[in-house]
């Protein structure tokens, strides 16, 4: 197993207006998030959040604990919540196995101690995206399957913006300190998500885009609505986005992606809503 792990210092509005596509690249793109028997980790300074992904083949792969969270285990003062996007795997948390399918769900309390990860079958290995954030209390580690997932379906297929929004690792699911993920799925026909466009100064948010075929792309929109920026994005890519920033795409076909987000509110309906006219 091997681990590649990074820090990414926050940025002011201010600096993003002056950034070029390499700097906007560097600074909020996480361009490899799985290989071979590998761990990648992103630690972003919004709310010392975790993006990660983890590609189990030939082995086990034992959660790693960076040095830079300086604790003797990774769950030691945070929370984690991990989707499977990849082929039959499982995940292992102190002796107590959880099978996971395509597109399910496991949120793993504060202070789990041993989190083992598997594949079922090396020819079509398991993905396991993961995102954490700090955690002031433990809460039980729970599986989230199709028999509770909460679905909303939004958007029209005239506006381009027809989606299911599966809420996963929420309040409304099961109890947690403050992060939350969830998958939205395009449906076919259309490629904007989270169309209007909103902030939301109460939490930050991640943004993982996967099921993109091949030879397509994403279009992430950041930035202050007045002061937007764009990032292209690739399947299997994910981008950071500041509490400051909006965060919306358009594919060039459809597409799904997974949303994280931590801060100090649970509430999902907490946007600032910006008008599709209003941005530049």
């Amino acid at each position: 197993m091997q681990l590649f792990f990074e820090s990414r210092y926050a940025c002011s509005p201010s600096e993003v207006e002056s950034m070029n596509t390499d700097q906007l690249r560097k600074n909020f793109l996480i361009e490899k998030l799985f290989g071979e028997d590998e761990v990648h980790m992103v630690l972003s300074y919004y709310d010392r959040y975790i993006v990660g992904g983890i590609m189990p083949m030939n082995e086990t792969i034992s959660l790693p604990c960076p040095d830079g969270l300086k604790a003797n285990f990774f769950l030691k003062r945070r929370e984690m919540g991990v989707v499977n996007v990849g082929g039959k795997g499982k995940v292992t948390v102190d002796g107590v196995v959880y099978p996971l399918m395509n597109k399910e769900a496991l949120y793993i309390g504060k202070c789990s101690k041993q989190v083992l990860f598997d594949s079922m079958d090396a020819n079509s290995p398991a993905k396991f995206y993961m995102n954490s954030a700090p955690a002031h209390q433990p809460f039980p580690t729970k599986k989230i399957a199709e028999g509770n997932i909460i679905k909303v379906e939004m958007g029209s297929i005239e506006n381009a913006n027809h989606r299911i929004i599966n809420k996963l690792i929420v309040s409304e699911v099961l109890e947690l300190c403050q992060m939350q993920m969830g998958i939205t799925e395009l449906q076919p026909g259309s490629i904007w998500n989270t169309m209007p466009p909103h902030t939301h100064d109460r939490r930050m948010e991640a943004y993982f885009y996967f099921d993109l075929n091949e030879g397509q792309s994403v279009c992430h929109f950041m930035g202050q609505p007045q002061e937007t920026r764009h990032i292209w994005v690739q399947n299997d890519q994910a981008v950071i986005s500041p509490n400051w920033s909006i965060h919306a795409g358009a594919g060039t076909s459809n597409y799904s992606f997974i949303w994280g987000m931590a801060g100090e509110n649970l509430d999902y309906g907490d946007m600032d809503h910006c008008s599709i006219c209003s941005l530049k």
